[in-house]
């Protein structure tokens, strides 16, 4: 039997957890598997290791971009002899089908948000129709879908009327921080003074905005921003703009592996994703699964998905993103005692034995490799 399978991926595969737990799991139980990745932000040229291809893009024309990404991955997808392959985004489903059904492999779609919904169409109606209008044209060519959360699979099954699809949420692994990080010292932070931590794409629909506003009010916190993104000279006006440019740091990307040690050394985690979109009102991110994992309390946001998992957990409290005085509040909460942010590691770590990688895979694995072993 071939237990051959291909990941495609619009993104870096080493920036992203899911793929490395995806592909790690995989491996684990005797499939040989091999990743197909692209970068426009990280690298300078192409790396290639012994299973992941990172191919470098340029985003500097979108056109050529598009081009240049779907020429490489269709020139890679040719030579594969695997008999599954994993589509990890709508970018990568178009290509991914048309090799799969010429050659009779399976195909896995993994939707990992409501693309046709995300934010960044909201304001743009023919692009909208036309990520729609893909998606729709090819999801019902997949031999399974996966989604991140429950309330995706409900809309994408109705929206498509799709069969039934599978739920793996984005779980990090059960661990540890490796070492500890002295971020107060690494960043010439007073050690009195707490630090809130957002990790993630820089991008609109965070709440990022508001927090920096919010720090302007609240004298003994700083802002550690893990990564990058289109936002993040807007980010840096606003900083300046709220004269605390000097307590928000852009630390970059970070390596996966290295992730939870630079998490579990801050204090707070942020999650504020605004209802900007059906896709965002549907959010479960996996930050909000890494800060429980490195022990943090989360200020997270009221979308139900989140909201359901903070409060069941009691892993932190809930404020709205869009009103500066509710985040405000909701820091000076959590940070008014060591007492107070101790009791919500503690629910943390409890949470962490349930809210991981291991018991999520290992609970979608029956209906997954039904499919494709």
């Amino acid at each position: 039997m071939n237990k051959k399978i291909c990941i495609a991926f619009l993104g870096n595969a080493y920036h992203d957890s899911r793929i490395t737990n995806l592909r790690d799991s995989l491996m684990a139980d005797g499939f040989e598997v091999s990743v197909i990745s692209f970068d426009w932000r990280t690298i300078s040229e192409d790396k290639f290791y012994k299973d992941i291809k990172i191919f470098k893009l340029d985003r500097s024309n979108s056109i050529k971009f598009y081009f240049h990404f779907g020429y490489r991955l269709l020139k890679e997808l040719i030579k594969t002899d695997a008999s599954v392959i994993f589509a990890e985004d709508i970018y990568t489903l178009p290509i991914v089908t048309l090799i799969a059904k010429l050659n009779n492999i399976k195909i896995v779609y993994n939707s990992r948000e409501l693309y046709a919904f995300i934010g960044g169409l909201s304001k743009r109606p023919f692009l909208q129709y036309i990520v729609k209008s893909i998606e729709s044209t090819f999801i019902n060519l997949a031999d399974i879908i996966l989604t991140t959360g429950e309330m995706d699979s409900e809309f994408l099954e109705k929206f498509y009327g799709l069969p039934k699809t599978l739920v793996i949420r984005n779980i990090p692994l059960l661990q540890k921080p490796q070492f500890t990080i002295n971020i107060h010292e690494m960043y010439d932070i007073p050690m009195n003074y707490k630090i809130l931590l957002y990790q993630g794409v820089l991008i609109g629909g965070r709440g990022i905005p508001t927090v920096i506003k919010a720090i302007s009010q609240i004298q003994n916190v700083y802002l550690l921003l893990l990564g990058d993104g289109e936002a993040k000279s807007k980010f840096e006006k606003i900083a300046i703009e709220n004269e605390v440019a000097d307590r928000v740091i852009f630390a970059g990307t970070i390596i996966q592996k290295d992730l939870i040690n630079y998490t579990a050394s801050a204090d707070i985690g942020i999650a504020l994703i605004e209802n900007i979109s059906v896709s965002y009102y549907h959010a479960l991110p996996n930050k909000l699964f890494e800060y429980i994992m490195a022990g943090l309390p989360v200020l997270s946001s009221p979308l139900p998905q989140m909201k359901k998992i903070v409060e069941q957990y009691n892993a932190g409290i809930i404020a709205d993103p869009n009103s500066e005085d509710e985040v405000i509040f909701s820091i000076k909460k959590l940070i008014e005692s060591d007492n107070v942010i101790r009791e919500y590691k503690n629910n943390c770590n409890r949470a962490a034995l349930e809210l991981n990688w291991q018991k999520e895979f290992e609970r979608a694995k029956p209906a997954l490799y039904k499919v494709i072993s």
